[in-house]
């Protein structure tokens, strides 16, 4: 049930799935039952494996994506550009690595098919019921939602999407006071007053935004604007326009002058989330602004003078983006003059609880819940998990929880399945450590070359988790970017 034109009262859901069999339910099934749950209209967007790039600047109620990896590199960029969509990933491969591969790129719920009509459409009516965005939520400020990068007003940060001013901040917007953050706090406070470019890597979900607009708030143009621009989030056609601006007649659709990110943000920061997702002959018309102070809008003639402190963030090994190709060297080394790496979650265990507690707290005062506190089994539960998609799969857990339950004590059953298997999964990662203790113990009587060596304890690791790169790389603490590479690398040398 798909219309040209939807009612503005009407619930509009987007639909993004290869399989014409699942497309043809939910035209034919789903629609007609969530309609008679909700006594709403529904409004279906269908689209044949990809969304097309102008539906990426259209926010909408609801996502289903679906099967292949590169829709998942979709879901984030949808995630990162609207954080107020409500964001629901399927799939027939229901592992857990799928699952937790679908709430890093910023999923609300993953559910494994096949699924019935029904059994889908009371998910989503519950989701849709609990997430739907209050009616003031965009009267006052501009965010990712509606604009293509985010533009704070002088003498302000960005805004804090905490309206509890009980809930404590122990940093700039950061909550921990783990020696692992207790020396980030301390290199923003020693860089925050320099115009150098900042470079801040960390993988997805450790507050690698928080901590440019902390470096912003701390520096001494915090009275200047924040503009913060997602690289992975803008087709790579409109990235120079957003980037730069446009005069009128530029280019078909450009029907006036407009100010790109860099005027924007003179006299303040421009933060480049995920720099390294910029095309690289843009990368060239950036590094030229960095070194020369000057920008020129596309289809434009004049050199505007601008004055920015740059801050870039990337959640790839840029080093290995650079031998790749797909990030320049000259702007790397022009970028990453004072480097600043966050440390995953699950190497500052102490914070779990003061992040879930803060969570639980804001989304229960959201959602009209009455939850205050975990119960020892659900704290104990959550520490003990290694949080693959670090705070924002946390902050993920903790808003289905206060949506889907009610209580006062947020118990252990109210988590999700994810948690609950975890303890077998550490049987497992213990079983693997001991697997490559043996492998070790073998060649000490027979010294092989290093990488030899390096080959035989990952094909070691990937034997016991049965070919499952992401599980293999956790057991391993590497990343599964660097498994792809060495087997690479070893293909080589056995040739040669």
């Amino acid at each position: 049930m798909s219309s040209e034109h939807a009612d503005t009262n009407s619930v509009r859901i987007a639909v993004v799935s290869s399989d014409p069999a699942f497309r043809r339910m939910i035209n034919d099934q789903l629609s007609a039952a969530l309609e008679e749950r909700m006594h709403q209209s529904c409004d279906f967007q269908i689209f044949d494996g990809k969304a097309p790039a102008s539906f990426l600047m259209e926010p909408t109620c609801a996502l289903m994506t679906f099967e292949e990896d590169s829709e998942l590199k979709m879901l984030s960029r949808l995630a990162s550009r609207h954080p107020n969509m409500l964001l629901l990933a399927l799939s027939g491969n229901g592992s857990v690595s799928r699952a937790v591969a679908a709430m890093q790129a910023g999923a609300h719920d993953f559910i494994a098919r096949p699924v019935s009509a029904e059994s889908l459409s009371d998910r989503l009516t519950d989701l849709i019921a609990h997430h739907r965005p209050a009616p003031h939520a965009e009267q006052h400020i501009v965010t990712k939602a509606n604009a293509r990068h985010e533009v704070y007003p002088a003498n302000a940060t960005a805004p804090d999407t905490n309206t509890n001013n009980e809930l404590l901040r122990d940093f700039e917007g950061f909550i921990g006071k783990s020696p692992a953050m207790q020396g980030v706090y301390d290199q923003i406070n020693r860089i925050a007053s320099s115009k150098a470019p900042v470079f801040i890597t960390g993988e997805s979900g450790t507050g690698k935004e928080v901590c440019a607009q902390a470096l912003h708030a701390r520096s001494n143009r915090s009275n200047g604007p924040f503009i913060a621009i997602n690289c992975s989030a803008i087709p790579a056609e409109l990235m120079e326009s957003e980037l730069f601006g446009h005069m009128r007649g530029a280019f078909t659709g450009a029907t006036e002058d407009r100010k790109g990110a860099a005027e924007l943000a003179d006299g303040g920061t421009m933060f480049l989330d995920e720099i390294g997702e910029m095309p690289v002959d843009l990368q060239a018309k950036l590094l030229r602004l960095i070194q020369t102070g000057s920008s020129r809008r596309v289809g434009g003639t004049k050199e505007v003078s601008l004055d920015i402190r740059f801050v870039a963030a990337t959640n790839r090994d840029p080093q290995e983006e650079v031998r790749a190709g797909r990030f320049r060297e000259d702007l790397f080394y022009r970028m990453h003059v004072l480097p600043i790496h966050l440390p995953p979650l699950r190497e500052r265990t102490g914070d779990i609880m003061p992040l879930a507690q803060s969570f639980l707290i804001q989304y229960a005062r959201e959602e009209n819940k009455n939850f205050s506190l975990f119960s020892v089994e659900a704290e104990s539960m959550l520490q003990a998990y290694r949080w693959p998609g670090n705070i924002r799969q946390l902050q993920n857990t903790i808003r289905r929880l206060t949506v889907m339950y009610d209580g006062s004590v947020a118990e252990a059953e109210h988590l999700p399945d994810l948690l609950h298997s975890d303890e077998g999964y550490e049987s497992e990662l213990n079983q693997a450590i001991s697997n490559l203790r043996e492998i070790g113990t073998v060649m000490a009587g027979n010294i092989a070359p290093f990488w030899q060596q390096e080959r035989d304890i990952i094909e070691g690791a990937l034997g016991h988790f049965d070919g499952n790169i992401s599980r293999a790389a956790a057991a391993l603490e590497i990343s599964p970017s660097t498994i792809y590479r060495k087997r690479m690398s070893w293909a080589h040398k056995e040739a040669v």
